[in-house]
């Protein structure tokens, strides 16, 4: 009975590893444009739609152009 157990955990532990998201990209590859969050420098070209964060700091050089109107935050929330 235990060595059923000791198999359960095993496999429980080996599916939640199977699932657990991973990041395409690791945080050597952040654009330092980007000092608050972790966007991969280009390529590919991103745009606001294609990534979570918004309303974060934004530094020059602006690779993917996330700050439209210079004002040193990206992918602003629309008001």
């Amino acid at each position: 009975m235990r060595w059923i157990l000791v198999f359960l955990v095993g496999l429980a532990i080996a599916i939640v590893q199977c699932v657990s998201p991973t990041p395409s990209w690791s945080a050597s590859n952040c654009d330092a444009a980007y000092p608050d969050v972790c966007i991969p420098s280009p390529p590919p070209d991103l745009d606001c739609k294609e990534i979570t964060f918004r309303n974060f700091r934004v530094l020059s050089p602006d690779p993917h152009r996330f700050d439209r109107d210079k004002d040193g935050i990206g992918c602003e929330a629309r008001r």
